[in-house]
């Protein structure tokens, strides 16, 4: 009921009932899961909560330096303030300050829940620029999984843009949320993120929204995101591909740009590179080989046929 009258997320929720902060018809509740009748008079905080509003779905392109709350102590611009709703609003899952993109707001949090929570297996992906020696190794170990504090975080998968040699852009598709994970699992393999900006959350994609701008989600788009598919026990469907910003996959083709006093990043494809790479380390291995056999004949089998007839 909490989460219905925007108060919160249902986790929220659950923790303000258990810190014995809401009142029901002027009853303290302390039971989580308790049937509340829909007309009930709820407080928090000794506050009145009003009944439930019609639900709103935004979704936002948020810009760096914006924090992700309903409000914040330090009087920072909040994304609720840049959407300028009436209602109570409050963001769906994590983006903190210094990242950008794609972020959601409802004040429905039974949807909430459903869009952002593991087990219903929505990916985030991240468009991730980087400083720092980017290979195919460095992808490998992304992909494989790196140690945090919570556990093995791996990527979904991970794909190399642009490389060059100061750094390079990746895309990034994490299921998991944890906090600042991107920004970690790069630093656990030796890259810094240097800009981070979120492009899709499962089936959403940010598109050509500009930077701070929001739009309101249409009613398909609602019901894609609460779609449950990956519950527990249900088969994972075919992942989707990652998206790719309009012309990055042509040769000579850029992306938005990258701070120039880090680097500089040139199209490249690793694959090729690999390739380069291998085939250079043939060519100077015949040249070795060339050149410890040069200034010495070739001994034929008919040669050597002859002079072991003559030992006999």
């Amino acid at each position: 009921m909490l989460a219905a009258r925007g108060v919160a997320s249902r986790r929220k929720a659950e923790t303000l009932v258990a810190q014995g902060r809401v009142r029901v018809d002027g009853q303290l509740v302390r039971e989580l899961g308790a049937r509340v009748p829909s007309e009930a008079t709820i407080e928090v905080d000794g506050k009145h909560v009003p009944p439930p509003a019609d639900h709103r779905y935004v979704l936002l392109n948020k810009p760096r330096g914006v924090v992700a709350t309903a409000r914040d102590e330090l009087g920072r611009a909040t994304v609720v303030g840049l959407v300028g709703a009436r209602e109570r609003l409050y963001p769906v899952g994590r983006l903190d300050v210094d990242s950008e993109g794609l972020l959601l707001l409802t004040n429905d949090g039974d949807w909430a829940e459903r869009v952002m929570h593991p087990r219903y297996g929505h990916e985030r992906e991240y468009e991730v620029y980087v400083a720092g020696d980017v290979s195919v190794a460095t992808v490998a170990a992304l992909r494989d999984g790196v140690t945090l504090d919570e556990g093995v975080a791996r990527a979904e998968r991970v794909r190399l843009e642009r490389r060059s040699a100061r750094g390079g852009v990746l895309r990034i598709a994490l299921r998991t949320g944890w906090k600042r994970q991107v920004r970690r699992m790069c630093e656990a393999v030796g890259i810094r993120v240097v800009r981070l900006r979120r492009v899709r959350i499962g089936p959403l994609a940010l598109g050509a929204l500009p930077p701070g701008a929001s739009r309101e989600l249409t009613p398909r788009e609602v019901r894609a995101l609460a779609d449950a598919r990956l519950r527990e026990g249900q088969p994972k469907p075919p992942p989707p591909r990652l998206a790719r910003t309009a012309g990055a996959s042509r040769p000579g083709a850029r992306l938005p740009p990258i701070p120039r006093a880090v680097f500089r990043a040139e199209p490249i494809k690793p694959a090729a590179n690999e390739v380069r790479r291998a085939g250079g380390d043939r060519q100077r291995t015949a040249r070795r080989s060339a050149a410890s056999g040069r200034g010495r004949a070739p001994e034929s089998p008919s040669t050597h046929v002859r002079a072991k007839a003559s030992t006999r």
